[in-house]
């Protein structure tokens, strides 16, 4: 592959999400921030919304980390990342996730009553639960309902659980239905995560190849105007676009990403097709 040619220790743009390649852009902070804030404060509901690709499940792995370093020993976390399923099968999930060991015919009050309880044994070890839900756009209203009872275990001082939703921003749409209002009226902390803009997307690009092993300079202003430009600013768009443009780079022997190879990165990349039609190419 490239990775000699450009003197890169490993490969830079991975679609698949690394802490270790998270960009503190504006929006990223701000909604790491809101999410820290709203950790701190312990009740209801969180919600982060973001287009697909905005980086919204890598937030949440950053968190995730985060909350496990031993300055944050008080938190205990768990993580589902497929919440597309019933109740039953939610709770069991979440069971699983906290070192339950349940007879699969346990019932919904069984398994209520036993995830009550280790979250009863947890706050008496000063340590409180908090559970990431992520593609939450894609849970049935009813495992939505589970959610909202599961999300009333307290004790008379402070919720055992704390629930954060991340999701496409069809799960606005999701949260405005009526036979979920109770839900909704508890979230307390939200945000939406933005596309980044330009500048900040020469500066992802340049950390993601730093952070490789590379020259941040090996990507060309032009260049990295271009990705901006055919993805929209949406971060897994970006990463894919690059990645293809280093390869286009490589293959012609090149020692800089140019804007010529970011066009055959999108002549290639069907997902930033949607942004800008083929006929189009040109101009970026």
């Amino acid at each position: 592959m490239y990775l000699a040619h450009f003197g890169l220790q490993e490969m830079p743009f991975g679609i698949t999400p690394d802490t270790a390649f998270f960009y503190p852009g504006s929006s990223a902070q701000q909604a790491l921030n809101t999410l820290l804030v709203a950790c701190d404060a312990g009740e209801g509901f969180v919600k982060i919304t973001g287009e697909v690709g905005a980086g919204k499940t890598l937030l949440c792995r950053k968190l995730l980390s985060l909350l496990q370093a031993p300055q944050h020993s008080q938190y205990c976390t768990a993580y589902i990342p497929n919440p597309m399923m019933d109740p039953r099968s939610l709770l069991f999930a979440l069971a699983d996730e906290i070192g339950l060991q349940l007879p699969e015919r346990a019932d919904q009050h069984l398994l209520f009553k036993a995830i009550n309880s280790h979250l009863l044994k947890l706050g008496a070890q000063g340590k409180r639960l908090l559970l990431c839900m992520d593609e939450a756009q894609s849970m049935p209203l009813p495992t939505l309902e589970a959610l909202r009872l599961l999300s009333n275990l307290e004790t008379e001082k402070r919720k055992l659980l704390q629930i954060v939703l991340f999701g496409q921003p069809e799960l606005e749409h999701k949260l405005a239905r009526r036979e979920i209002r109770q839900l909704t009226q508890r979230i307390s902390f939200q945000y939406h995560l933005q596309a980044m803009p330009r500048d900040e997307m020469r500066a992802y690009l340049a950390h993601r190849i730093a952070h490789a092993g590379g020259n941040p300079h090996l990507m060309q202003s032009g260049a990295a105007d271009a990705i901006w430009r055919a993805s929209r600013g949406i971060a897994r768009v970006a990463n894919l676009l690059a990645h293809k443009s280093l390869l286009a780079a490589y293959g012609m022997g090149a020692p800089q990403v140019q804007k010529q190879h970011v066009r055959r990165a999108v002549a290639d990349t069907p997902a930033s097709h949607s942004f800008w039609p083929r006929a189009w190419l040109r101009w970026i």
